[in-house]
């Protein structure tokens, strides 16, 4: 009998990890495994595969205790604590792809997914202005992806007739399998090897597509896109991926967005941030300025003695999204300027005529200084 697999080992997770860790490490692993996103790698294929079954034994506290018990009594077999023939899982076995894409991205599948024959979900990047993705709108989105056939409606028999019903499946496109596993055997429904999951055997090939079913096709359509999208929001289509052929199911197409970088504002999920210059003039004795915000220029007062650094909150003014709307936050930096030796003079003059007391912050500054090392402190 072949080793024991290790699912703690395929998920990464100790023998004592609790579900929440089960779940955490297994959505993980199977979004960074999923065939969507390594088209054609086998290897990522078959862990993808792994992974899943190991969830499906660790997130189920029946199932992970009978596979804790055949770990600790390799060959038992029969002699588990669950009666004769040690599977937990019934005739049924392990459950499905439709399992883990449920789990892992929400949603379900219907019954004629189950076939196998479903086409591959396709991926499309759109990039949106900086106040598009913050205010919302619709945009045209055109790519190319496998269409049914015309010519022969997607069946790939010619003329959409040229086939007749599968004699080893009779039609259904389904057949059992026996098979011996880690817990017994168990009897699986799967594809017909023998017309791929169809229930159909091609007679004479459709010339259009050469009885594959699809063409190579040009699709359009138009997407709202709903206020407060970012870099990491994603849309998705159903049915806008390719189309597999043989009367199967259309995958899916997901729409992920690259928003540009507005010139001025940065943003941070649902707030805004900039940064404003101000004059040294505006610092000391206060007054009003502009800043940018999604509607236009907002006014922001600026109150006398305000420092540079300084931070001013607008709420409700930042990105509006399902989840509500954010804040506008304006720093404000007191623009140094560059001045002429008659202007350093007259600085001066007015810097000795200001006492050290009336700068409150220099004052304290130069207090504790003297009470911490005993040194006396001009302004500075």
């Amino acid at each position: 009998m072949a080793e024991k697999k290790n699912y703690y080992d395929v998920l990464g997770v100790p023998k004592t990890a609790s579900q929440a860790d089960i779940k955490s490490a297994y959505r993980k692993l199977a979004k960074e495994y999923h065939p969507d996103f390594h088209p054609g790698d086998a290897a990522a294929a078959e862990k993808f595969k792994e992974i899943n079954e190991a969830n499906e034994v660790l997130s189920d506290e029946t199932k992970r205790k009978q596979y804790d018990y055949e770990l600790e009594h390799p060959g038992m077999g029969g002699g588990s604590p669950f009666g004769a023939g040690g599977s937990p899982f019934g005739a049924g076995g392990f459950g499905g792809f439709e399992d883990i894409f449920s789990s892992v991205f929400g949603g379900g599948f219907s019954s004629q997914s189950r076939a196998e024959i479903r086409g591959d979900d396709l991926r499309y990047t759109l990039n949106l202005s900086f106040l598009d993705a913050v205010k919302g709108c619709s945009k045209t989105v055109k790519y190319t992806r496998n269409c049914a056939c015309g010519s022969c409606s997607g069946t790939g028999a010619k003329g959409g007739t040229a086939f007749q019903k599968c004699q080893r499946c009779g039609g259904s496109g389904r057949v059992k399998f026996t098979q011996e596993s880690l817990f017994g055997r168990t009897i699986q429904v799967g594809a017909c090897p023998e017309c791929g999951g169809t229930g159909k055997k091609i007679l004479e090939k459709c010339p259009d597509c050469k009885g594959k079913g699809f063409v190579k096709g040009q699709t359009e359509f138009t997407v709202n896109i709903p206020a407060g999208v970012d870099n990491d929001s994603r849309l998705d289509k159903r049915g806008g991926g390719n189309y597999p052929g043989a009367g199967g199911e259309w995958g899916d197409l997901h729409v992920f967005f690259r928003i540009e970088p507005h010139k001025m504002l940065r943003r941070d999920d649902k707030n805004l941030y900039v940064t404003v210059p101000i004059s040294y003039k505006t610092a000391v004795t206060g007054g009003k300025i502009l800043a940018p915000a999604i509607d236009g220029t907002v006014e922001v007062n600026i109150p006398a003695g305000t420092v540079s650094g300084t931070k001013f909150t607008l709420r409700g003014k930042g990105v509006k999204t399902v989840n509500g709307t954010g804040d506008l936050c304006v720093e404000v930096v007191i623009d140094v300027p560059r001045i002429s030796r008659d202007q350093v003079k007259k600085l001066q003059d007015f810097e000795d005529s200001v006492p050290l007391k009336a700068c409150e912050r220099m004052q304290k500054y130069a207090d504790d200084l003297s009470a911490i090392y005993g040194k006396k402190v001009e302004k500075q």
